[in-house]
């Protein structure tokens, strides 16, 4: 996979070195090191150059990222695939259930990575695979695939950073609490590989922040943003205060609605790791009504950002299409007296919560890197 980007010299970087002002635009050390193993990788004016070269007003430096290795171990396999964005740093994948993200000794071509090597095959491009955040199986919804190493690199120091917002919607069972916050540590469980638990010893905290959106027929339509990044989290919590989610094999094994758990990365939203362009995209969940509006109660209203570039803008190679942002919502979640005391469920309007730390508003979605 091979990527060209121009840049230009002007105030704002003049006088600094080239090697300095990769960094500054997000270039690893790893892929520096490659950039300049690369024959014409790094050229200034037109001329091969080194990193310690200086930049001036009007320079036109260009980076030609070159990958001919591939993913080896990863057969190429025709499978679904519903690709809801793509450029030339990353894509926007929407995964079905029953496909698991990585290859596994019981999960060898059924893949979303066989699946997009089948897909990159096909056009004749070598592909390493690199997948910034992760679904379960069952899973459904959005998730990103990065395309090069330099957006590989941008993208997964972003996750780390929980610069990737994430919202959930679910299928619950019973009629969950209109809003709330659930403060409650979680551990693996004991004797199992999989399973985890609510655990107040040996867990660690987890923060789910939940709205009530809709009800039907004993079940809820319920939207999550999460802070923390525990392994089945959503999954763990909900069946926590006592509205697990259907169709969910390991905790809650009722398939009369479905038959995986009804689970769905909704919205996703973050900074193009090349543009700095604000980006949002939304996918329904499968088992809901196309075309319903999820909003929740007290929620700030979601603008457009037509093409507003940030971070690094004023540097930026290229230009791509503005979406709309995610912001961060206030959160009006109440506590009812009963569950006041042990509950996980905390009572906003005090600002407080299960382990009495101050938190005054739900923050954008800051799991990155956990399964759910």
């Amino acid at each position: 996979m091979n990527r060209t980007l121009q840049y230009r010299g002007n105030a704002e970087n003049a006088g600094m070195r080239i090697g300095d002002f990769l960094r500054s635009q997000g270039y690893s050390r790893h892929v520096i090191i490659h950039l300049k193993k690369t024959e014409h990788g790094i050229l200034l004016n037109g001329e091969w150059a080194y990193v310690g070269q200086t930049l001036k007003e009007g320079d036109v430096l260009e980076i030609h990222i070159i990958e001919e290795e591939f993913s080896e171990q990863i057969v190429a396999r025709e499978l679904p695939l519903t690709i809801i964005y793509e450029d030339e740093d990353l894509m926007v994948i929407n995964k079905p259930a029953d496909m698991p993200i990585h290859p596994s000794i019981n999960n060898y071509d059924n893949t979303l990575a066989n699946a997009l090597m089948w897909y990159f095959e096909k056009q004749g491009q070598p592909f390493v695979y690199r997948c910034i955040n992760r679904l379960d199986r069952d899973t459904t919804g959005l998730l990103i695939v990065a395309k090069n190493m330099l957006s590989g690199g941008i993208l997964s120091d972003m996750s780390k950073k929980r610069e990737i917002h994430r919202e959930y919607l679910a299928l619950a069972e019973g009629k969950v609490p209109e809003s709330g916050v659930i403060d409650a540590p979680i551990a693996r469980k004991e004797e199992s590989v999989i399973e985890r638990c609510v655990d107040f010893e040996k867990g660690d905290r987890a923060v789910t922040h939940f709205w009530r959106l809709d009800e039907w027929n004993g079940y809820s339509l319920v939207r999550l943003k999460l802070e923390t990044g525990r392994t089945h989290q959503i999954r763990v919590h909900m069946k926590y205060i006592g509205h697990p989610l259907t169709g969910d094999y390991l905790y809650n094994p009722d398939y009369r609605i479905l038959d995986h758990q009804a689970l769905h990365s909704w919205k996703l939203a973050f900074r193009h790791p090349i543009t700095g362009e604000q980006m949002q995209f939304r996918a329904d969940p499968p088992w809901w009504p196309v075309g319903t509006e999820f909003s929740a109660p007290g929620s700030a209203a979601e603008t457009e950002n037509s093409s507003n570039a940030a971070g690094n803008a004023a540097n930026a190679p290229v230009s791509s299409q503005g979406e709309e942002s995610l912001a961060p919502e206030k959160n009006n979640s109440l506590t009812s007296p009963e569950n006041k005391g042990n509950s996980p469920v905390s009572e906003d309007k005090q600002s407080s919560n299960l382990s009495g730390q101050s938190e005054s508003s739900a923050s954008p979605d800051k799991n990155e890197d956990a399964s759910m």
